[in-house]
């Protein structure tokens, strides 16, 4: 009588923080700070510029990177083509809230353009080092065979 060995495929456990996690979390950071330092150095205009300018694009980025991830799940291939066109979306839609905020004149009175662009840059900058943190702290093997796997018929 013989026994079947079972077969054990490691599995691959990611461990730290998300990219999507630190991104997130220093993009948020980075509103809450610019929105009080634009409320105590420039008042009411700063604030909301900060706000409006971050908070516009801490959502631009979290929505981006959740469509990529999602295609990646359904279809890996295209994956690419699908990162490159929501890059250039964000970019698009960043453009237009900017544009459409100039045009409604709101730019000045009740919204400091120097605190949205602020808000803006900080937010893009601190997304970015909170991905490349979140990413290069996952240890994830570069190959499968790399981890230990039991034999199956006992130490040798």
């Amino acid at each position: 009588m013989t026994t079947e060995s079972k077969q054990d495929t490691p599995q691959v456990h990611r461990t730290g923080v998300s990219p999507l996690l630190g991104g997130a979390a220093a993009g948020a950071a980075a509103v809450v700070v610019l929105t009080g330092s634009g409320a105590v150095l420039d008042g009411s205009p700063g604030a909301v510029g900060a706000l409006v300018g971050g908070g516009l694009t801490l959502a631009v980025f979290v929505l981006g990177i959740s469509v990529v991830s999602a295609a990646a799940k359904v279809l890996p291939a295209a994956s690419l083509l699908v990162a490159l066109l929501t890059y250039t979306l964000q970019l698009v839609v960043l453009l237009v809230v900017a544009a459409a905020v100039e045009r409604a004149g709101l730019a000045g009175d009740e919204l400091s353009r120097g605190w949205f662009a602020a808000g803006v840059i900080a937010v893009t900058l601190l997304w970015l080092a909170g991905q490349v943190v979140g990413a290069t702290r996952q240890r994830i093997p570069a190959y499968a065979d790399a981890l230990p796997s039991p034999h199956p018929g006992g130490e040798r």
